[in-house]
């Protein structure tokens, strides 16, 4: 089976209304051109603004489902057709909030939520004053196009959360992330590409673009891309623009793969218990 996927890749606009607009748009685009499955960058409708510790960005907090924007991209999966992964900022409760992706169905059903799991905490990334850690597990998603997982930005530093979305059958894993240019661009195609060869899925991993120049001199450099079960980069994005990225992704290679590199087989979860350990 052949499943058309998009990522997108945008520059904050300086408020959240018109950055939702801008991605309304997007949507549309991916739509035309036939997409089937598409994910948001993190934090979709905002800026990142953890470089700063300040509670009035408290402000961008929705509920997840009943906010308002996840009703909104319901409405849009549904009239599109397409499976949405939408990162946003979330409230659970006053004062209880998380770094989420709610994941829509291609008929506007409302799937679940993923939250992230692992948060920095240090200069520039301050996000445990605004998230707490993730605690839903690792979720995948059965939709219309396959079974999707989510991981979010920071998270693609731990393989033992990768390994447990292809451990509950992940066959599509979307990474949406808020990364700057520095040390961590040297990372960003040998980490998410080896979560595709060990656990012998696709990766869909996107960046946002620009200066949020109110926060600091962070530039997120892009470079948004799939990657198949064998971690080869199949599409990728601009390092400097604005991308609807998208892709064609034959999802029968993740069988293919995993029956002739046989990680799952000959793992050895009996050696492993280190592992747990703190």
């Amino acid at each position: 089976m052949k499943v058309k996927a998009a990522l997108v890749q945008a520059a904050w606009t300086g408020d959240k209304d018109s950055m939702i607009e801008k991605h309304l748009r997007y949507i549309a685009e991916a739509a035309k051109s036939g997409v089937q499955a598409m994910c948001l960058q993190e934090l979709f409708y905002g800026p990142y603004f953890c470089q700063v510790q300040d509670p009035k960005h408290y402000t961008y907090t929705e509920r997840i489902p009943d906010g308002p924007t996840t009703k909104l991209m319901q409405e849009q999966a549904k009239k599109h057709r397409m499976v949405l992964v939408v990162p946003m900022y979330e409230e659970e409760a006053p004062g209880i909030y998380y770094n989420t992706a709610a994941v829509i169905d291609a008929d506007g059903t409302y799937l679940g939520k993923y939250r992230k799991t692992h948060l920095p905490h240090v200069n520039g990334f301050w996000e445990k004053f605004y998230f707490r850690p993730g605690n839903l597990g690792y979720p995948v998603f059965d939709t219309a196009v396959g079974k999707v997982g989510v991981y979010i930005c920071y998270d693609r530093h731990f393989p033992e959360g990768a390994r447990m979305l292809g451990l509950h059958g992940a066959e599509l894993v979307f990474i949406p992330s808020a990364t700057s240019r520095g040390l961590s661009m040297h990372l960003w195609k040998i980490e998410q590409t080896s979560h595709a060869i060990a656990n012998g899925y696709w990766v869909g991993t996107i960046n946002r673009v620009g200066v949020e120049k109110e926060f600091g001199p962070n530039d997120y450099y892009g470079t948004s891309y799939f990657a198949d079960p064998r971690g080869q980069i199949v599409a990728q994005a601009s390092d400097e623009d604005e991308q609807l990225l998208c892709a064609e992704l034959e999802m029968d290679m993740v069988r293919e793969v995993r029956n002739t590199w046989q990680f799952y087989r000959d793992r050895r979860p009996d050696m492993y218990d280190d592992l747990v350990k703190p």
